[in-house]
């Protein structure tokens, strides 16, 4: 089985951060895994998306053309990336910035209310987490469990004094895949 991602939007978003967090939970669960991060002229504020694949078996490329799935953080990364995406493929959307609305019907579409719940958790930097937590419920692409593991392993120490609040963004974000249909 293998599955492709890409997880786009504005450079400071965190999205480089949730495709290495997945690289790195498929990677401690001994699967096969890619990424491919892509800046755009700016680090924070310009765009940024990277793409992922996860798979039982060898990945003979890290490029991700036709996503199997899409993490859309923002509008412009939607607009861009959905033409692109595998018919019946899944599209996680952070509704708080995102009002439009995917045109295909052939779509399995997610919208998340990111930011405002990492409003509420009291930082709007972990809607990035929010949104991981919410895509690993869904998909159980990689255990939970492991990507709160690995938050020690890739983020910087001096970080490291956000680990709980970022695990409390997973939980959420798992919490919140469990309750929506």
């Amino acid at each position: 089985m293998e599955t492709k991602l890409i997880i786009a939007g504005h450079g400071g978003q965190g999205v480089v951060l949730m495709g290495t967090l997945l690289a790195h939970a498929g990677m401690e669960e001994g699967k096969h895994v890619t990424f491919f991060p892509s800046y755009g002229p700016a680090m924070r504020g310009g765009t940024a998306n990277c793409s992922v694949v996860i798979s039982s078996e060898e990945v003979a490329s890290p490029v991700v053309a036709r996503p199997d799935i899409l993490v859309a953080m923002n509008e412009p990364s939607l607009v861009k990336f959905e033409p692109q995406i595998v018919s019946r493929g899944k599209v996680f959307v952070n509704q708080s910035l995102v009002s439009y609305a995917p045109e295909r019907s052939d779509l399995e579409v997610f919208r998340v209310q990111a930011t405002e719940l990492a409003s509420q958790l009291g930082d709007l930097r972990v809607a990035n987490m929010v949104m991981l937590g919410f895509l690993v419920g869904k998909t159980e692409i990689v255990a939970l469990p492991t990507v709160i593991q690995s938050l020690k392993s890739v983020l910087p120490r001096r970080r490291w004094g956000l680990l709980e609040l970022n695990e409390k963004a997973l939980q959420k974000g798992k919490q919140l895949s469990r309750n929506l249909i």
